[in-house]
């Protein structure tokens, strides 16, 4: 494995599977391909060849610079420091991609993970890597490091104990109210609403809004989704226990819909978009 056209060649094949890794470990594509790169720095430097399993090295390097990115974005945070976000995300098209490739949700619930119990999960739940490699990544034991994972599962599916057949169908509404939003279809945003639905604007303090004509509402919510493109990416998540929708550009949440169900439609909608309300919300993935 000494010859460096080769090792360019094998780094490459791994590449598309180190570019994954390292998304789901920082929801950052900046960050993950800084991440791939120093990979590719730390495999340049080393000595491989007796390497038998060089995909197996290279998820176990770009796992220990993820974590050590976490780790220092997580210390820069608690310090008062501005983490910088990523760049503008309203190209809807890019973002319609990072959707398709990993679950909105999921990269909001796991930001709100310890730095090890996101790396704990990313590897075992979502690639496969078996505790007895993640434990010395970690500098944990082995049943520690199954430990991180299981804590990080119940953060990431939310509560074990919940009626499936109910959240299915406020899945199936909610699925339909963003369709509905995004193609501009009045009658069908109506069909999902309740005649005297309750909507709480945005804003901690933000006050119902008596609803003249539920038709009337479901205008002013397309022509909000259009302007501001509020829903172009958006979700649907668990947010505080029920079905609700997150948008989320570049894993970061910036409006989350809090909804309240009864016999078949939308009762109430709370429009949660301030930085102190969007932190009191617990997000879990539907999946």
């Amino acid at each position: 494995m000494t010859d460096e056209k080769n090792l360019i060649s094998l780094f490459e094949e791994s590449r598309p599977h180190l570019c994954a890794v390292a998304y789901r470990m920082l929801g950052s594509r900046s960050e993950a391909d800084d991440a791939v790169q120093e990979t590719w720095l730390r495999l340049s430097r080393a000595e491989t060849s007796e390497v038998e399993n060089l995909r197996g090295w290279l998820t176990t390097v770009v796992a220990r610079v993820c974590l050590d990115m976490l780790r220092s974005r997580k210390a820069r945070a608690e310090d008062g420091d501005v983490v910088p976000e990523e760049a503008a995300t309203s190209n809807a098209e890019d973002e319609a991609v990072l959707a398709d490739s990993v679950s909105i949700a999921l990269l909001v619930v796991l930001e709100t993970l310890e730095p090890v119990e996101r790396l704990a999960f990313v590897l075992h739940d979502l690639f496969g890597v078996s505790f007895d490699e993640i434990a010395p990544i970690v500098g944990r034991s082995e049943v520690a490091a199954r430990q991180l994972a299981s804590r990080a599962r119940r953060r990431v599916r939310g509560a074990p104990e919940r009626d499936e057949a109910e959240l299915a169908r406020q899945h199936d509404i909610v699925k339909a109210l963003l369709g509905a939003l995004r193609a501009g279809d009045v009658e069908a945003v109506v069909a999902v609403l309740d005649p005297n639905v309750v909507v709480h604007g945005g804003g901690a303090g933000g006050r119902a809004r008596e609803i003249r004509s539920v038709r009337n509402l479901a205008r002013s919510a397309i022509g909000f989704a259009r302007t501001a493109h509020a829903f172009d990416t958006a979700e649907p998540a668990l947010v505080d226990g029920t079905v609700g929708a997150i948008y989320a550009p570049g894993g970061r949440l910036s409006r989350a819909l809090r909804l309240t169900f009864g016999e078949g439609v939308i009762t109430r909608i709370d429009v949660i978009d301030d930085e102190d309300g969007l932190k009191t919300l617990e997000i879990a993935t539907l999946g």
